[in-house]
């Protein structure tokens, strides 16, 4: 068992404090990632452990060095993913992690990518007329999309926003909640309300949807519309029909884009009804102009379970199931 060793150099003293983190936090998850052992010697790090272990490990610091480098917070997610870039061999890519800023929020927060999915999804969305993200929870497909649609209305390439869902009952009656129609589908709708408040600020939000340029509506709200210069979000559309799709595509107007987000393996439509998001991949798969994004459990931003979460279900479905042993019939 051959031990090395890798000497990495440290510019500023301040790279430092930021990759280590609060109580070494950062460097813990590379040392048993790799099962290696990182000392820092002044402006050098030295990493420590079998020869393959060594090489990643010091691959990792490095990655973590150009983030901090190019000023980028140094947290808990960025270190798992950075782990899992440098065991598929594309921690080389991580200087693209974060080039572009999609939006700034009313706080004043860069919104950007996080991971090589998020960052080829965002591209597609500059791109392309129509993009389709399709992912499990927490990889940021709405979020993005929304940062994305604020970005296009802030730069004048757009007149309106105009956010949709469809209200599907999941396991809940939209009869049985208080209020009027509005009063139903906001509970729907939350997810985009807050995405936008997140970007604008209440004031600007509550400006733009008095004058009509803010549209947050069900799905049902965009029959027999043709909508022009607008960027148009459907969320949840794992929850629409075949019909309710192929209406919602038809109403893409001049100078519009369209973002259609969903996650295949949260259906809620009943058995008999064919999955609209699913139909549409199929039939637009080869449509010029028309882009779809795949994000996977690897671009999972959210609480480190969250990611655990998705792929030990993704581990589960695609496990062969075991056929009911039969009892032999004694003759």
């Amino acid at each position: 068992m051959q031990m090395a060793e890798r000497m990495i150099s440290v510019e500023r003293m301040e790279q430092l404090i930021e990759i280590f983190g609060s109580f070494d936090e950062n460097v813990k998850k590379i040392e048993d990632a790799f099962h290696v052992t990182v000392t820092n010697r002044g402006t050098e790090l030295k990493v420590s452990g079998e020869d393959l272990a060594a090489e990643k490990g010091a691959r990792a610091m490095e990655a973590l060095l150009t983030l901090a480098a190019k000023g980028e917070p140094i947290d808990d997610q960025k270190v798992r993913y950075l782990i899992e870039l440098v065991n598929s061999g594309e921690d080389d890519k991580v200087g693209d992690i974060a080039k572009d800023v999609v939006c700034i929020t009313a706080k004043g927060k860069p919104v950007k990518a996080k991971t090589l999915g998020q960052q080829k999804y965002i591209k597609a969305i500059r791109k392309n007329t129509i993009t389709i993200g399709v992912g499990p929870a927490g990889t940021g497909k709405t979020y993005l999309a929304v940062a994305s649609a604020v970005a296009a209305f802030r730069a004048k390439e757009v007149n309106r926003i105009i956010l949709t869902r469809p209200a599907v009952e999941a396991g809940e009656r939209l009869g049985f909640l208080p209020g009027d129609l509005q009063n139903k589908v906001d509970p729907y709708l939350r997810p985009l309300y807050d995405a936008l408040f997140d970007m604008l600020g209440a004031e600007s939000y509550n400006k733009y949807m008095e004058r009509g340029n803010i549209e947050v509506a069900p799905l049902a709200y965009m029959r027999g519309r043709t909508l022009d210069d607008s960027f148009i979000i459907l969320d949840e559309a794992q929850n629409t029909t075949r019909e309710q799709m192929k209406m919602f595509l038809t109403r893409l107007g001049f100078g519009s884009k369209i973002i259609i987000t969903g996650d295949v393996t949260q259906i809620d439509l009943p058995a008999d009804k064919v999955c609209g998001l699913k139909d549409a991949m199929r039939v637009l798969e080869t449509v010029p102009d028309i882009a779809i994004c795949r994000l996977t459990a690897s671009d999972v931003v959210r609480h480190e379970l969250v990611q655990k979460i998705v792929a030990a279900y993704d581990q589960y479905e695609h496990k062969p199931q075991q056929k009911p042993k039969t009892k032999r019939k004694t003759p």
